[in-house]
């Protein structure tokens, strides 16, 4: 889970720290752990800061902590305060922006040549597939892979993604998806063909970034017009 922490200080030194801060990156360089901060300067007191750092989970941040390096800054930028700051730890527990990036790295998975990677890490195992092209949902995630897999056995595929649009813990993704029809779909055997579809789909996630729920609106009708199986209905 996402780990953020807060650091709230009070200096009217703001410039040296700054450059402590600069010194600091520089010295854990290809070791610290953080993969995000923002300082923020209050507009009704120009002594007050806050900083904002981000980590992968608790346990990256506490590695970083230990850094030999981060006692040091530490040291020095307590000298640098007007009173001891004060630090607050946070588990998050809502990030659109994880969402969207783990939603494109769905499609980018599926997408993957050779064997299927584990999805452990992008959906929860109770998954619920919706797709109005299939009888029945697919949920859980052996019937998410089974679905998966065969599209992957029928077309060598990947997704060109689109827009994305983030609200609350829902995702939208406009997506291009392109293929060659390289084994059986649907009755139809492999013609060799290239082919294309665009879509949509909403993905639901869970408070740590994984997917819960998803809803597909493609175009497989127009797919299924490039295989050629409309031929017989045009004449």
């Amino acid at each position: 889970m996402t780990f953020v922490q807060l650091i709230d200080c009070r200096t009217s030194r703001f410039d040296e720290m700054n450059r402590l801060m600069d010194t600091w990156v520089e010295q854990t360089k290809g070791k610290r752990t953080a993969t995000h901060s923002v300082i923020g300067k209050d507009r009704s007191d120009g002594s007050h800061f806050v900083e904002i750092v981000e980590f992968p989970s608790y346990e990256e941040a506490m590695r970083n902590s230990g850094l030999p390096e981060t006692e040091r800054i530490f040291q020095e930028m307590v000298a640098l305060c007007d009173e001891m700051p004060t630090f607050t730890d946070l588990d998050v527990v809502r990030d659109e922006q994880l969402y969207a990036a783990n939603a494109r790295r769905f499609f980018e998975t599926i997408g993957t040549e050779g064997e299927l990677p584990p999805l452990d890490d992008l959906l929860v195992e109770d998954y619920h597939d919706h797709d109005p092209a299939n009888p029945q949902d697919a949920i859980g995630m052996d019937a998410v892979r089974r679905e998966v897999g065969m599209w992957r056995a029928a077309f060598d595929f990947s997704f060109a993604i689109g827009d994305q649009i983030a609200q609350g813990d829902q995702v939208c993704t406009r997506w291009t998806w392109n293929g060659t029809h390289q084994g059986d779909f649907l009755g139809i055997a492999a013609t060799g063909r290239e082919v294309t579809m665009t879509g949509t789909t909403i993905h639901r996630f869970s408070p740590d970034g994984k997917i819960v729920e998803g809803w597909w609106q493609y175009d497989r009708l127009g797919l299924m017009g490039q295989l050629g199986a409309l031929d017989a209905l045009e004449r």
